[in-house]
């Protein structure tokens, strides 16, 4: 009798989550192969009181919540904390009034009514983000795809990041502070959960480079919690130290052994946010002091292979749709040059063809 493939909880535990007549049961064993004989037990004795002889019954369609949880269940082995706890938002933020309701329940031409309604209660964003996850639920668990719906617009949010010369001023400001360390991670490309991850026992007396491996993230139950993966592949990286600020707050504030992130991450947010504002500054966020860093690579125009590479993006195209934003004082140079051409300026350099 087939049951679903036992994972092995971080307690050692083997367990199987099993759904029968629309209910969630659990089994679990020290075992591996005694939980699956009990769950194969539990399955048996349930088709024997719930069938007839030589008679077949589907059990009921599970509920969208359920098909959530069966989602997570079958792939927490592969799933981030981060990811379990952005899906678990979702269940418990987003379409509130169809999270009971069973799919098989669910009329096809009803979905655009219900994203119409989750429309008045959160951004387009958010319901784009949220309709995606739940497509792939009902996929999962009925094999068929929610149809094609309406969404309505929206507006791409650019992160607020600093200009060249405030980058100097921001530098400037924090490097005399307990945030130097890791605001200046953060401005050498580094995101927070990076930062969070590092400890100074594998950071070298006088580094010339960081190595970024691992990161530290909040789970489900709103724990930090530490994983060996980065956020992809070329994340897990070597980070030159380019900032001498930075190499002199690493000395400064060297520790024996322990987190790097000796403060909460809400600390590290606010007290680059109040820096900001007393050095007369944009406002940035800590992910906004890593898009400084594509901004500044941009600027100063290094090869975009090797920005990439030191921030650890995926690919030029994440690059230059997210991270890549010209500088004021770019855009007054680009404009100068332009105007120049149509004014009929020319190089006093170039030779007349």
């Amino acid at each position: 009798m087939k049951v679903p493939a036992p994972r092995k909880l971080s307690s050692g535990k083997w367990f199987i989550q099993l759904r029968l007549g629309g209910e969630s049961i659990s089994v679990s064993d020290w075992d591996k192969s005694a939980c699956i004989r009990e769950a194969r037990a539990v399955k048996a004795e349930y088709l024997a009181g719930r069938r007839l002889p030589g008679e077949a019954e589907d059990p009921p369609a599970p509920t969208l919540t359920q098909a959530i949880d069966d989602y997570i269940a079958e792939r927490s082995n592969t799933l981030s904390p981060a990811t379990i706890r952005g899906y678990r938002a979702i269940q418990n933020n987003r379409f509130k009034t169809t999270m009971p309701r069973r799919l098989d329940q669910i009329s096809a031409g009803e979905w655009q009514i219900i994203v119409n309604a989750e429309a008045a209660t959160c951004s387009p964003k958010t319901l784009k983000n949220a309709l995606a996850f739940v497509s792939g639920v009902v996929l999962a668990a009925t094999g068929t795809r929610i149809p094609d719906v309406t969404l309505p617009g929206s507006v791409a949010a650019e992160t607020a990041f600093l200009t060249p010369d405030e980058i100097r001023t921001f530098v400037a400001a924090v490097k005399d502070t307990r945030f130097a360390v890791p605001a200046l991670l953060a401005l050498s490309s580094l995101r927070i959960s990076e930062i969070t991850a590092l400890r100074w026992e594998n950071i070298p007396k006088n580094p010339e480079f960081i190595r970024v491996a691992g990161a530290v993230v909040l789970n489900e139950e709103h724990h930090l919690q530490e994983k060996k993966q980065n956020k992809n592949a070329t994340s897990t990286r070597s980070v030159p130290i380019l900032i001498p600020e930075l190499a002199a707050a690493l000395e400064r504030d060297r520790k024996p052994e322990g987190r790097v992130l000796d403060m909460k991450q809400n600390t590290l947010r606010l007290g680059i946010h109040r820096i900001c504002k007393e050095a007369g500054i944009t406002d940035v966020t800590v992910h906004g002091l890593r898009h400084s860093f594509a901004s500044l690579a941009y600027h100063l125009r290094i090869p975009e292979r090797i920005a990439m590479e030191i921030g650890g993006w995926a690919n030029m195209a994440t690059m230059h749709k997210i991270y890549t934003h010209i500088a004021r004082s770019d855009i007054s140079r680009y404009q100068t040059e332009l105007a120049k051409f149509y004014k009929g300026e020319q190089n006093a350099n170039k030779n007349a063809n």
